[in-house]
C-alpha cells in the first residue's frame, strides 16, 4: 500500500465547544471579522456516533478564516451532564487558535470595544521564525484562548524604532 494513503493531507477545521452559539458567533464574526458559511443540527444518532458521547446533541456554525481553514463552533444541546472547563493556557489539554492580523492594536481595540479584553499584553517575539512579531493572548467569551500575532513589519531607514 502507498505511503500517501496514510498522510494528512490538509488541515480542514478547528472545533470549538461553546455555551452559547449566537454569543460565540456575535464574537467571532462581528468581532473577529470570521466569514459565515453555514450551521447545521447533529440529531443524537449522528452525534453520537461522531463523537462516541452517548445521548450527544449538536448545533453548530462554521465560519471561514481568509486562508480558507474553518472555525467550527459547537453547542452540545445534550447530554445533560456536560461540563464547563476553565482551562488555562498552561493546563494539559488546553489548545490555542493562532490567526494573524496585519494591525494587533487595532485588532485590540475592536475586542475591547465589543466589551471582550486580551488575557495578556503584547509583546514582540526577539528569536526564532517568528522573531519581530507582535503577539498576545485574548480569551473568548467561553475562555477558548487566541493567539493574536501580527505580521512582522519590514523595516526600512524611514522607520522609527519601537
Amino acid at each position: 500500500m502507498s505511503e500517501t494513503v496514510f498522510r494528512i493531507i490538509v488541515a480542514d477545521h478547528t472545533g470549538i465547544t461553546v455555551s452559547n452559539l449566537e454569543r460565540s458567533l456575535a464574537f467571532w464574526r462581528d468581532v473577529l471579522g470570521f466569514e459565515f458559511s453555514h450551521t447545521a443540527h447533529q440529531k443524537v444518532e449522528l452525534a453520537q456516533e461522531i463523537t462516541g458521547v452517548k445521548g450527544a446533541e449538536i448545533k453548530l456554525a462554521v465560519l471561514k478564516t481568509p486562508g480558507g481553514h474553518k472555525i467550527e463552533l459547537l453547542e452540545y444541546l445534550a447530554p445533560a451532564d456536560r461540563k464547563r472547563a476553565d482551562i488555562r493556557p498552561c493546563d494539559v489539554g488546553s489548545v490555542h487558535v493562532a490567526l494573524l492580523v496585519h494591525d494587533l492594536d487595532a485588532m485590540l481595540g475592536r475586542i475591547a470595544a465589543s466589551d471582550w479584553k486580551a488575557a495578556g499584553k503584547p509583546q514582540r517575539l526577539q528569536s526564532g521564525p517568528n522573531a519581530g512579531k507582535r503577539v498576545v493572548y485574548v480569551r473568548d467569551p467561553d475562555g477558548t484562548t487566541i493567539e493574536l500575532m501580527q505580521i512582522a513589519k519590514k523595516s526600512s531607514s524611514t522607520d522609527v524604532a519601537d
